[in-house]
């Protein structure tokens, strides 16, 4: 089984959606509502990719990215998504990989996901 994709987002109409989109693809997808859970689920299962909302209760984005950053071993990239009119600025306050822009559009979603975690020769996720 693929490493998953850890998507953290305080709505769960979003985590819901992206799941969708992410598991008809042939991802594995993991949730978690605000920071704090994230770091619980990453002692459960090593991500290939974190998608990470920022505004959340209990641990934002931003501290949430903080206390990964500072956890030993490899680190996955993550991509920001936000609403904010400075999304550029706010992925580059957490070095973050990349950014998707709420609302984006699904096919963005696809690209930035295969991009990052890629897939097989048959064009299968990983």
């Amino acid at each position: 089984m693929a490493k998953p994709i850890l998507l953290v987002d305080d709505d769960p109409t979003i985590r819901e959606f992206i799941s969708i989109v992410l598991e008809d693809e042939g991802y594995s997808v993991v949730t978690a509502t605000n920071g704090a859970s994230a770091l619980k689920r990453i002692e459960e299962y090593t991500p290939s990719l974190i998608l990470l909302d920022m505004n959340m209760p209990l641990m934002n984005g931003w501290d949430f990215a903080e206390a990964y950053n500072q956890r030993q071993g490899d680190h996955a990239p993550i991509i920001v998504m936000t609403a904010a009119q400075s999304a550029d600025t706010v992925a580059a306050e957490i070095s973050a990989s990349g950014v998707l822009s709420k609302p984006f559009d699904i096919d963005d979603l696809i690209v930035l996901v295969k991009k990052w975690v890629g897939t097989d020769d048959q064009g299968n996720a990983l």
